[in-house]
């Protein structure tokens, strides 16, 4: 009797759970107060998103799991193919992009944590979604980060397409302090731009020599964000400082943005890091936290679902529990709004009903639909 007494409880909490996960909430902001929907729950660490253009929607899960959402409430199977994934500490299944020509290709790529001799690194493979959307056919690695080493942290994993149909993948410095991410050598602490097949473009500032070809910037620490203005078409990233720090930065071109010799946070010991605005040969950030706020994907917003928010620049915040919204003139940055979620944000992006969609972090990790709270 006190057995089905508790199996009948247990159920009532798991339905009532489920209740409330479909019960809109308001959170208030700034700019304007917003209805969060849960469009899916159940998720185990899901790290990055792509809706396709049928409007289905693909998730990774950072222990190693690809799904596809038909619908809003519906937790899809996992997608059969997916490379083996090295999923400790902060490495797994991390970022994906759909091929910019998807409706004819079908071709996904991932990033993700590799066990390799030496440790582990990112890579990133392609492969073709069968029609039934069940399985990654024609799988290939097309980009190893060089050289693995061991260690949990500091993975980066996202990917972007640019208009030219190159892609940038961002990457870590695999939690080193030894100035690794200052050696064009190897690509650790680097932004790399590769062709769809994994080869290097000819105008690769390193393509003919002085570091590896696969670079297009370096001295990074930590690069979780990556999106392309819709307008100019150029790569904004967002990037983890060490104690404080956080920056979004514009790439350029061979551009070496100056970690581990400058920061405006400071070591975990609290040892001092000199400031990059006395070292010009360093690019600058476009804008820093100090508090952090731990800047994980970011998405441009493109619709106006969310009034006045059309051009600005969205950041999921992991320590600030929230998303950051940036007001920009140009290529810069000419106002912040902080929305307050109470929870980790992993990844945001574009819906295309317009609506802003945010993951959570973490196990029983949710996707959430943001929209005007009329």
């Amino acid at each position: 009797m006190i057995g089905r007494w508790l199996a009948a409880a247990a159920m009532l909490l798991a339905a009532s759970a489920a209740e409330a996960q479909q019960v809109p909430q308001v959170v208030r902001g700034e700019s304007g107060n917003l209805r969060v929907d849960t469009f899916v729950g159940g998720l185990d660490g899901p790290w990055g998103a792509a809706f396709l253009p049928d409007g289905r929607l693909l998730v990774t899960e950072k222990s190693g799991t690809l799904r596809l959402i038909p619908e809003a409430g519906k937790l899809g199977s996992p997608i059969r193919g997916v490379p083996e994934v090295a999923a400790r500490g902060q490495g797994g299944l991390l970022g994906l992009a759909l091929d910019p020509q998807f409706a004819d290709t079908r071709t996904v790529y991932l990033a993700f944590a590799e066990a390799r001799d030496g440790g582990v690194a990112t890579s990133v493979a392609r492969g073709r979604l069968n029609a039934e959307a069940t399985a990654l056919e024609d799988v290939s690695v097309i980009f190893r980060q060089t050289p693995a080493v061991e260690g949990p942290n500091h993975f980066g994993g996202r990917l972007a397409f640019a208009p030219d149909g190159m892609l940038f993948v961002t990457l870590g410095e695999r939690f080193d302090f030894m100035k690794e991410a200052q050696n064009p050598e190897n690509t650790l602490g680097a932004l790399v731009r590769i062709a769809p097949d994994g080869s290097i473009p000819p105008d690769n500032p390193f393509a003919k020599g002085g570091g590896d070809p696969a670079i297009w910037s370096f001295g990074h620490r930590n690069v979780q964000g990556a999106a392309i203005h819709p307008r100019t078409g150029a790569l904004w990233i967002s990037e983890y400082g060490p104690r404080g720090g956080d920056e979004v930065n514009l790439p350029v071109k061979g551009g070496n943005f100056g970690w581990p010799l400058v920061s405006r946070g400071t070591h975990y010991s609290g040892t001092a890091i000199p400031d990059p605005s006395g070292r010009p040969e360093f690019v600058d950030a476009v804008k820093w936290w100090d508090p952090a706020i731990s800047p994980s994907g970011i998405a441009f917003v493109t619709a106006d679902v969310l009034p006045g928010w059309r051009g600005s620049l969205l950041l999921a915040g992991l320590t600030s529990r929230g998303l950051v919204r940036l007001t920009l003139d140009g290529d810069r940055v000419v106002g912040e709004e902080r929305i307050p979620f109470g929870l980790r944000i992993r990844d945001v992006l574009m819906g295309p009903d317009g609506a802003v969609y945010v993951l959570t972090d973490g196990k029983g990790g949710r996707v959430l639909r943001l929209t005007a709270w009329e």
